[in-house]
């Protein structure tokens, strides 16, 4: 049966195309196409087109076997990384001395050239191999290119649709007890707060503490959105903020967790010529002291 032009459902389908090509790579047709015989479920959908034929495929530069994932941890980068951070330093400590998490707003709303920034991302996670992931405006084919890609992670949405943050947990390194979401009643920006709980170190204290003042307040991770130095937005005013910030809440007994280094991320451009968000990401490396 078709839709009559200008409906709403004809309206969300057409936004659907215009999503599925941005992240396929692929013109409308394409993504029609494969959406009418997924019942125009994206994440079907996204599933059956990357999962054609290697000689079909044209999203990866590295073919896979149909029906495989790429474990995102493994995958090596070319993409420059300028953190004040080297990545040696950031190396995971198995006996569970260091926690390191990135909190990022990836801009999932912006559709240019959404294949390359989210690989752009996806690089940054592969190269520091953080514990925990925080990801705020994430749209249903980005949250699902980043599934196909991030395998050795477990990823928790605060949505299935519209756009929404999502949480990754490591396999390896954390394990999930439980979760919830809060639902704001007045938001119009369709938010909710997504808690995950993780672990149980003792009872917790009132005082909660900014990462960044603790750390002294370093310059080069003050501001996270910074229209002066990104151009993603095309914004011609200079407009430098500190939208993102991670807060913590010391254990009160069985061990204490002390922030050692904060960096931001996404400060070079990728080879379309934007960053991989108008905000930069931040990586926030704890000592865990048991």
């Amino acid at each position: 049966m078709e839709l009559e032009e200008g409906s709403p459902e004809a309206k969300r389908r057409r936004l659907q195309c215009d999503e599925f090509a941005a992240v396929a790579s692929c013109d409308a047709a394409v993504a029609q196409c494969y959406l009418a015989e997924n019942d125009w479920e994206m994440e079907r959908a996204l599933d059956s087109y990357f999962e054609r034929p290697v000689e079909e495929s044209v999203l990866e530069s590295r073919p896979s076997e149909p029906g495989t994932c790429v474990d995102l941890t493994s995958e090596e980068t070319s993409d420059s990384i300028s953190s004040k951070t080297s990545p040696s330093e950031n190396t995971q400590q198995e006996d569970g001395s260091m926690f390191s998490c990135i909190t990022w707003n990836i801009d999932g709303l912006d559709l240019n050239h959404l294949q390359e920034r989210a690989r752009g991302v996806c690089s940054y996670i592969a190269l520091y191999s953080p514990d925990v992931v925080f990801l705020q405006e994430v749209i249903p084919p980005y949250c699902s290119y980043i599934k196909k890609r991030a395998s050795s992670y477990e990823i928790i949405t605060g949505h299935e649709e519209g756009y929404f943050t999502a949480i990754m947990l490591k396999k390896s390194r954390v394990k999930l007890k439980s979760q919830e979401i809060i639902p704001f009643p007045n938001t119009k920006m369709m938010r909710n707060l997504l808690c995950v709980h993780v672990a149980k170190c003792g009872g917790l204290p009132s005082n909660i503490l900014d990462v960044w003042e603790f750390l002294g307040k370093p310059k080069h991770c003050q501001y996270t959105w910074d229209t002066q130095m990104n151009s993603n937005l095309g914004i011609s005013a200079t407009c430098k903020l500190r939208f993102d910030r991670i807060f913590f809440r010391a254990a009160a007994e069985e061990g204490h967790i002390i922030p050692r280094s904060l960096d931001l991320l996404g400060l070079e451009k990728l080879d379309c010529g934007r960053f991989p968000s108008d905000h930069w990401g931040l990586l926030c490396n704890l000592d865990v002291i048991l």
